[in-house]
């Protein structure tokens, strides 16, 4: 237990953080809210890492290591998608969704 916070409490923020992430990526319409939506999603799983690491085995340091790569995974995905987005708007002056069909290559 960390400071009274039982694994179950910590598992069940991130359960309904992973869940909001993929409803946010089902319903959005706004690539940057699509982008939002993924983040939250990838640092679920960060979380979900770190504290299952703590639990099982305290004195190893690998769920620490799988969640810095992963936050260094996430952090050049971001960078990559939000240099396509502002591609994007140069071209079409949106971001939304549905414009990105219309577009011409």
């Amino acid at each position: 237990m960390i400071a009274g916070i039982s694994i179950y409490e910590i598992l069940t923020v991130t359960s309904i953080l992973f869940f909001i992430g993929i409803y946010g990526f089902i319903t959005r319409k706004n690539l940057i809210s699509i982008l939002i939506s993924i983040e939250l999603i990838m640092n679920a799983s960060v979380v979900n890492f770190v504290i299952i690491n703590k639990y099982l085995y305290p004195d190893i340091l690998q769920g620490v290591l799988f969640s810095i790569f992963i936050i260094a995974v996430t952090a050049a995905e971001t960078a990559l998608a939000v240099a396509i987005i502002i591609n994007l708007y140069r071209q079409i002056s949106s971001v939304e969704v549905k414009d990105t069909e219309t577009m011409k290559y």
